[in-house]
């Protein structure tokens, strides 16, 4: 059993991506964030996988300072495969701060983890991954209409990118890295609002197109315009347009915000997998 770390991602694509596209809808974090890495969006990806016999038995991806991206193929072999991969990441020093991966996966290799490195695990976020494939159409839409963010709008964005960033609990990012990251969803045309009376009320992201499927990411309503379904109608319009061009849209959600849940399911989003996002630390 090999543990191989690639630093080619063409190279890497060509080994992982039938693997992938079996549970495209399910893998569309890792999917996506290849096509990413391909295009040189991040520095330092770190690239994995666990073969023998020239079959990956398990795929890893990093693009610090996000989480290692875990998936394991065969269930029966799980165990020693984990132990590979912790006895590899060990002597590499491969850092790394937390993992994202299916719920069980998760929390397998989170005890392992633990046990080998006397680090302790914390739960960031409790996720459910959900897929649309035809919105419900009989759903009552908020006054107001949808169009794509213009670079008049990127001081309004950029500020947005921070308070989502603060109300999903995740790592403030600094100013500089926000506008350079604003500024490519502009170019690429990424980001949608919500305006209502010529003022702008909600915002939405397209995220990491895979072959078939694209994610509906980052979808932020401040304070004092929410109650009153202005993210519902814009994610409901955003999906519609994407479905233009992809069979499907996956988005994740917060478990622990019932009201997100319900709003994507309203809109037609079905559940197809618990994915969890873990966070180490070392013990006190």
């Amino acid at each position: 059993m090999k543990f191989i770390v690639y630093d080619n991602a063409q190279e890497f694509e060509r080994k992982i991506e039938p693997i992938l596209l079996e549970n495209e809808d399910v893998f569309s974090l890792f999917f996506g964030v290849l096509q990413a890495i391909k295009a040189g969006n991040y520095e330092n990806p770190f690239m994995a996988t666990i073969e023998e016999d020239g079959k990956v038995l398990a795929l890893f991806q990093m693009t610090p300072p996000h989480p290692l991206n875990l998936i394991f193929v065969e269930e029966n072999r799980m165990e020693e495969v984990m132990d590979v991969f912790i006895k590899n990441m060990v002597e590499l020093k491969i850092n790394f701060g937390s993992i994202i991966s299916l719920k069980p996966w998760a929390y397998k290799i989170a005890k392992k983890w633990e046990l080998k490195t006397g680090m302790t695990h914390q739960l960031l976020m409790d996720q459910g991954v959900y897929r649309l494939n035809k919105v419900n159409e009989t759903l009552e839409h908020s006054p107001g209409t949808w169009r794509y963010a213009e670079e008049l709008d990127s001081s309004l964005i950029e500020k947005w990118f921070n308070l989502f960033e603060n109300d999903t609990g995740l790592p403030i990012s600094p100013i500089d890295n926000v506008n350079k990251r604003v500024a490519r969803f502009l170019k690429e045309r990424e980001v949608f609002l919500w305006e209502d009376k010529g003022k702008i009320v909600s915002m939405t992201k397209k995220s990491r197109p895979t072959k078939n499927g694209v994610t509906v990411s980052m979808v932020f309503t401040p304070q004092e315009e929410r109650n009153k379904g202005y993210a519902r109608t814009l994610v409901t319009a955003v999906s519609r347009e994407l479905l233009k061009d992809f069979d499907f849209c996956v988005l994740y959600t917060d478990m622990m915000n019932p009201t997100s849940n319900k709003i994507y399911r309203e809109i037609g989003y079905e559940r197809i997998a618990d994915s969890v996002h873990l966070g180490f630390e070392k013990d006190k």
